[in-house]
């Protein structure tokens, strides 16, 4: 596997304190429709990540951009999404599945993990930084946080309904330290899969044993994960501060 991709090797008791208390209290507000969307990002923003993280991240937007015009309009997302049928082994969910489900979801998974991982401490300076999507192409570095919220505003952009995706704070057991990935849920009770910058299989959540939930959250609301019962809800995402920091600069970019 290599070097860990997200680098925070602290115990699930610390990500229930995460979950509990990293919480602001500021009024929930609604989320732009188009922030983080790579239509969305102004030929200004270009030139400033351009001076700021050099030519290539030129390149790199301008391939976010490709990337989203290239998804085939039948594989956007809608009814064909509906067709997700979970299998119990992966190598036969891979030669079974023909439905654009997984197509769509691989595909985003494989384009954002194609950036290097970098450490938040090593990139921006600090322990806990959240990049918009623009950003992190710009400065081609991400840990694991980045790459969840680039998927999910990616796929949100493809058209997947936000109900279906949840960033998901995770408590990576071999690697026993908190990670974050994002989950794609076919129907409200249905199976998830993980987009996980550690893998490159988009694989259903039962085979995911390494990976125990603590938290998730969307543009709508947050969920605690709790052992064989439902998922509680716990307020709305804009308590999350580093969430309504993240929406703040998406919001700034729109401004370039």
């Amino acid at each position: 596997m290599g070097a860990p991709r997200c680098g925070r090797r602290r115990g699930l008791a610390w990500l229930m304190c995460l979950a509990l208390f990293a919480f602001g209290f500021n009024p929930a507000r609604a989320a732009t429709h188009e922030l983080g969307f790579s239509r969305s990002v102004t030929q200004g923003l270009v030139e400033y990540f351009s001076a700021r993280f050099g030519e290539g991240s030129r390149r790199r937007i301008g391939d976010w951009q490709g990337f989203v015009r290239s998804v085939p309009a039948e594989q956007r997302a809608g009814s064909n999404l509906e067709q997700v049928r979970l299998v119990r082994a992966i190598a036969t969910e891979q030669r079974q599945r023909s439905g654009n489900d997984l197509e769509l979801l691989s595909s985003v998974n494989s384009f954002f993990n194609d950036v290097s991982y970098v450490s938040d401490r090593t990139q921006w300076g600090t322990d806990d930084y959240w990049a918009s999507p623009a950003e992190m192409l710009a400065s081609n570095g991400a840990d694991c946080e980045d790459f969840s919220i680039a998927k999910y505003f990616a796929l949100k952009e493809l058209g997947v309904p936000i109900e279906r995706l949840r960033i998901t704070y995770v408590k990576a057991v071999r690697l026993n330290q908190a990670h974050m990935v994002l989950a794609y849920y076919p129907s409200p009770t249905g199976e998830p899969l993980i987009l996980d910058n550690l893998e490159h299989w988009v694989r259903p959540a039962s085979e995911r044993t390494d990976l125990v939930p603590v938290y998730s959250f969307n543009d709508e609301d947050v969920l605690l994960a709790r052992q064989g019962r439902p998922d509680t809800r716990a307020g709305s995402s804009s308590q999350i501060r580093l969430w309504r920091a993240l929406l703040d600069k998406l919001e700034k970019e729109l401004q370039y």
